[in-house]
């Protein structure tokens, strides 16, 4: 699964890696953790893409109340096409999620050890997301879930599953709402991405109300 992540480069880094008009706004933070609001990258019918901000935690426009999304911060790469709650965002609200690095836990006889995963060069890169539109009486939230698969070599042994990495080349591919279905399972399956690194980091990182660089010691 992906818990926690964080997104630590500069706007001026973001715009130009995703290559996008207006830099975003936002601070570097280190321990991004679901419920809040993080940032996203989507294409508008024009075809420029756009940075935005969306809660984390999907809640689906056929939602009652919004306290579902508690249970959908992830979505499974093998059932997002059938899942009521993904498809027909699989089909039309594909996003971008940008990072510089996510976090997972070992369990060991004894604790449960995190690691900081990121690319082999520490250059941003972003996760295969799903946006929604939810409105219910006066109320109006713009949500997100993050995709995951099986995970690579590199991060297999820490833990069985991992967020969907989209290479960069692709973005454009999973942004545009003509992709066909097939070409899109081929993005999921996390083979074109192997660049990884994962380093074991200090507990203090735990407590999701910890940020700043010392997350990564």
């Amino acid at each position: 699964m992906c818990g926690r992540f964080n997104l630590t480069a500069s706007a001026e880094e973001l715009a130009g890696h995703f290559q996008c008009d207006q830099p975003p706004r936002f601070e570097a933070r280190y321990n991004i953790a679901p419920g809040g609001e993080i940032l996203a990258v989507v294409e508008w019918p024009d075809q420029r893409l756009t940075f935005i901000n969306l809660h984390w935690g999907l809640i689906p426009a056929w939602a009652k109340d919004s306290k579902i999304s508690q249970h959908l911060i992830n979505a499974r790469a093998e059932t997002v096409q059938q899942k009521p709650s993904f498809r027909a965002a699989f089909k039309q609200r594909r996003c971008l999620i940008p990072a510089t690095g996510y976090y997972e836990w070992q369990a060991l006889p004894e604790h449960k050890q995190a690691y900081h995963i990121q690319r082999q060069d520490k250059h941003p890169f972003a996760f295969a997301g799903l946006w929604e539109h939810w409105q219910h009486d006066n109320s109006s939230i713009y949500s997100c879930t993050i995709i995951t698969t099986s995970a690579c070599p590199v991060v297999q042994d820490i833990h069985g599953r991992m967020p969907v990495i989209i290479a960069e080349a692709d973005y454009r591919q999973w942004l545009d709402r003509h992709t066909p279905p097939g070409h899109l399972t081929a993005l999921l399956a996390n083979f074109n991405y192997q660049a990884l690194a994962a380093t074991a980091i200090s507990p203090w990182l735990n407590n999701p109300r910890h940020d700043g660089p010392k997350c990564l010691r």
